[in-house]
């Protein structure tokens, strides 16, 4: 009787340890199949910044996701929309992020309820990259954007973004933008500067050599790491003074 006992409490732990090892494997297969079909970013920081999380309600209207979903915006994806990495990309998304905690709080911000007025023309500094980086985020655009549904124009987005060419940012600034509610009017001017952010002066000297295919493979490298170490400064500790984000009052 203990000899049958044993026997299958034998088979019962073999047949656990057999299990144990499918489950895993069929975990790592598939771990291994979403890798594959990730963009493999040579930074771990696009992934590790702090998100932003938005709702849009034509997503909801049109099928995109069910009601009280959200849209997580990561640098990665400003990272994919514009096709590098760099101090304009990372000034544009974390002035964004500011601008919505700002405006929100601890509500959830809403896509297509929130204008976008940069001071200076669409050709000022580097105002118009900038842009797409925020309209991306926050559904505001100019004459290019949606239209809305119907006659009406619901959930239009085209008329939300302006350049007041009549106003100049700071001259140190890298821009400065103004984020206004729809809804409450509320508006929020954030200003960027890169200059507090300082940069190695290795880079000066990498980067002719950089441009002109004249570098070797090791300082592409040097110039690409200490470049996106700047990037990483102002998306995770940005100085005093890199962001100026204050509440406008009419």
């Amino acid at each position: 009787m203990k000899k049958v006992f044993s026997k299958t409490c034998s088979l019962k732990w073999l047949f656990l340890c057999v299990l144990g090892i499918v489950v895993a494997s069929c975990i790592t297969v598939q771990r291994h199949v979403s890798a594959e079909g990730q963009t493999k970013y040579s930074k771990d920081f696009f992934d590790s910044a702090e998100t932003i999380k938005i709702k849009d309600p034509l997503a909801v209207v049109l099928g995109a996701m069910d009601k009280g979903e959200v849209f997580t915006f990561t640098y990665a994806d400003a990272v994919k929309f514009a096709g590098h990495s760099c101090p304009a990309v990372a000034g544009a998304y974390k002035s964004t992020q500011l601008a919505l905690k700002a405006l929100y709080g601890e509500e959830v911000p809403v896509r297509g309820n929130i204008k976008v007025t940069f001071k200076g023309g669409v050709d000022y500094k580097v105002n118009g990259p900038i842009s797409q980086v925020v309209t991306l985020i926050t559904g505001a655009s100019a004459e290019s954007g949606f239209k809305g549904l119907g006659p009406a124009g619901k959930y239009g987005r085209y008329n939300l973004m302006a350049f007041n060419k009549d106003i100049s940012p700071d001259p140190k600034a890298i821009c400065s933008m103004i984020f206004q509610r729809a809804d409450s009017g509320k508006k929020i001017e954030v200003t960027y500067s890169v200059e507090p952010v300082l940069a190695s002066e290795r880079m000066d000297k990498l980067m002719p050599l950089v441009i002109s295919g004249k570098a070797s493979e090791d300082e592409s490298k040097e110039f690409g790491n200490l470049w996106q170490e700047r990037v990483k400064t102002i998306l995770l500790s940005p100085p005093e003074g890199a962001f100026i984000v204050k509440e406008l009052k009419d």
